[in-house]
């Protein structure tokens, strides 16, 4: 067992009694070198006041604007002194052991970077969790997806996906990473601000050669769409803009364009999809998501310069690893129905 610290860093914007349940809940974990530092995205009510008073021990940083989960989590780390970084969201409870597991797997190996726990439903315990469930992986057009949730079908926890391995991403609801590969690659995209950042941020610990995994072994319960609901267009519009950036910024320049034109299909597929559910919000974030898309084309740029100058291992290795699915997850799952991760 490592005695190296562990600094725990969760973002935190309004809402007291998911963040005190959550406090609460890492106050009775076993592994004891920690720092708790909580980052108040500038929350309107008194909450991290009110756990400060509760909960002597941990951190307070408070930022001036919203941060988002990307510029909070970057904030947290900056007061960091453990070795180890555990992104933690707020509406999170643990199992006494999870942390000691992350360690012991993190440590196992040189090669890696990130280790995720299995992530339970917290309403629903025998389910898993939609964000994160049992390890994430993409399909080569960048559409995510887990061991044990695909799209919006999400597994009961049978123990079919207890064994520990190499996976292409570790949910942003609880992670842990070494806080030198972190520095190294500058930390989370801020310009993304909220979601799929950690996927952009585990692609990046693949490109210098790393490892990404899940330790089913440790456990944690996520409420899930507390700060942003699932059914909010906005999460639609986040969702599918990242995942265009990610992919126009993340491969080679040739790759990202051959594939370019059939993600846009497809977005306008899920649209239309969208449109006869009368989700009309959600509708309309898919083209707001394109629209960013254009707009920003001098950020995508900036992003490929950047991962040019650490880059190590090309689309081929990563590839290689077997890590990310070569055929389309939208043509599996909607067209042929394989909508359980054990199909694949």
């Amino acid at each position: 067992m490592s005695n190296s610290k562990v600094s725990i860093i969760i973002p935190h914007h309004n809402n007291f009694d998911i963040l005190n349940e959550c406090i609460n809940s890492l106050t009775k974990i076993k592994y004891k070198d920690i720092e708790v530092i909580i980052v108040d995205n500038h929350s309107s009510d008194q909450s991290v006041d009110r756990i400060k008073s509760n909960h002597s021990f941990v951190k307070i940083k408070k930022s001036n604007n919203n941060l988002g989960y990307a510029g909070g989590c970057n904030f947290g780390a900056s007061f960091a002194k453990g070795s180890y970084l555990l992104f933690l969201n707020n509406d999170t409870i643990h199992e006494p052991d999870f942390l000691d597991h992350l360690i012991n797997k993190i440590i196992s190996s040189n090669n890696i970077a990130c280790v995720q726990p299995k992530i339970k439903n917290h309403d629903n315990k025998e389910y898993f969790d939609y964000a994160g469930a049992s390890g994430g992986f993409i399909d080569y057009l960048v559409f995510p997806f887990t061991r044990g949730r695909i799209f919006n079908t999400i597994e009961k926890d049978k123990g079919q996906y207890n064994d520990a391995i190499k996976v292409f991403w570790t949910s942003g609801t609880v992670f842990i990473t070494k806080k030198e590969i972190f520095d190294k690659i500058g930390g989370f995209d801020k310009s993304l601000f909220a979601h799929m950042e950690e996927i952009d941020y585990c692609w990046k610990c693949y490109m210098l050669g790393f490892e990404c995994w899940v330790e089913p072994k440790s456990i944690v319960y996520h409420h899930g769409g507390k700060t942003l609901s699932y059914k909010s267009p906005k999460k639609t519009y986040f969702n599918h803009r990242n995942s265009i950036i990610l992919l126009l910024s993340n491969y080679s320049i040739a790759l990202s364009l051959y594939l370019f034109p059939l993600r846009l299909l497809l977005e306008i597929i899920s649209s239309l999809n969208d449109l006869l559910k009368l989700k009309i919000g959600h509708f309309i974030a898919h083209y707001f998501s394109i629209l960013s898309i254009i707009l920003n084309i001098p950020t995508i740029y900036k992003r490929r310069k950047i991962i040019n100058k650490f880059r190590i291992k090309d689309d081929k290795f990563i590839f290689n690893q077997k890590i990310i699915l070569n055929e389309s997850i939208v043509k599996k799952y909607f067209l042929f129905r394989n909508k359980i991760y054990n199909n694949y």
